[in-house]
């Protein structure tokens, strides 16, 4: 299984700290946001390799961090998505097919490829483990979706939900519905088996929304059986420059 990071945006909400520098990198305590999340990831055995989506302009800022610390067992590859500006970025599942494109035309004897991909955004701070997933994934035999309960009706207007059976089995997903047909709320992690990232290139071809991964999610629900697994405890989304001081604040002694 391959660990996807999607990591090419450029955070504009968080102002001058990232017009020349990646989000994902900025440091919470001593740690940066991703290097947290990358130190859960490579303790799991099925991870085999860490992909790190970039755009053009954080590239070699990746790619020096990557050599700078140099703590992670699993290679780590930098990938390179051409675009200089928000105005032409590609889209967080555009950057996803890139990389599904550039995997499937690399020529080496040791990349297992098709594979499993876990997919995740590079803002958050989780406090739960990655490992919880990827057994829930393999239990199912399915494609998944993370989910946790969300009471409030403004924050469900916000993001994906999902209405799922006993089973934790999707029947049903919307992005930002006005009228929330339940309380599962829906974070920008997903695992995608390798039997459906067809459906990634059949998501963009038909129209499928390319900023938000939320949107590929919604077109995978519709067009293959997924499960969501209830996150087994919180999350910190890092989405502005008043929630990166509160993460600093609250977490950046741990």
């Amino acid at each position: 299984m391959k660990c996807v990071v999607i990591a090419a945006g450029y955070a504009t909400r968080l102002g001058e700290l990232t017009t020349n520098f990646p989000k994902p990198l900025l440091k919470i305590g001593e740690k940066s946001i991703l290097g947290r999340m990358l130190d859960d990831i490579d303790q799991i055995p099925e991870i085999d390799e860490h992909i790190i989506i970039s755009n053009h302009r954080f590239a070699p800022i990746f790619e020096k961090w990557v050599n700078e610390e140099g703590r992670w067992k699993k290679p780590i590859t930098i990938i390179d998505d051409g675009t200089e500006t928000n105005e032409t970025r590609l889209g967080a599942v555009c950057d996803l097919l890139l990389a599904i494109d550039k995997l499937s035309n690399r020529k080496s004897a040791n990349s297992k490829w098709p594979d499993d991909m876990l997919v995740v955004a590079a803002d958050n701070l989780l406090f739960f483990s990655f490992q919880e997933f990827v057994d829930f994934a393999i239990q199912k035999g399915t494609s998944c979706i993370m989910c946790h309960e969300q009471p409030d009706i403004e924050k469900l207007q916000r993001t994906g939900v999902i209405v799922v059976d006993e089973q934790m089995k999707v029947l049903n997903m919307e992005e930002k519905p006005q009228v929330p047909k339940s309380h599962w709320a829906v974070p920008p992690f997903y695992i995608y088996l390798k039997k459906d990232l067809d459906l990634v290139r059949h998501a963009v071809e038909n129209g499928c929304g390319k900023d938000a991964p939320g949107n590929l999610a919604h077109y995978m629900v519709e067009h293959t059986t997924m499960h969501a697994w209830p996150m087994s405890a919180g999350r910190f989304d890092i989405g502005s420059l008043d929630t990166y001081y509160q993460a600093i604040e609250k977490y950046g002694k741990n």
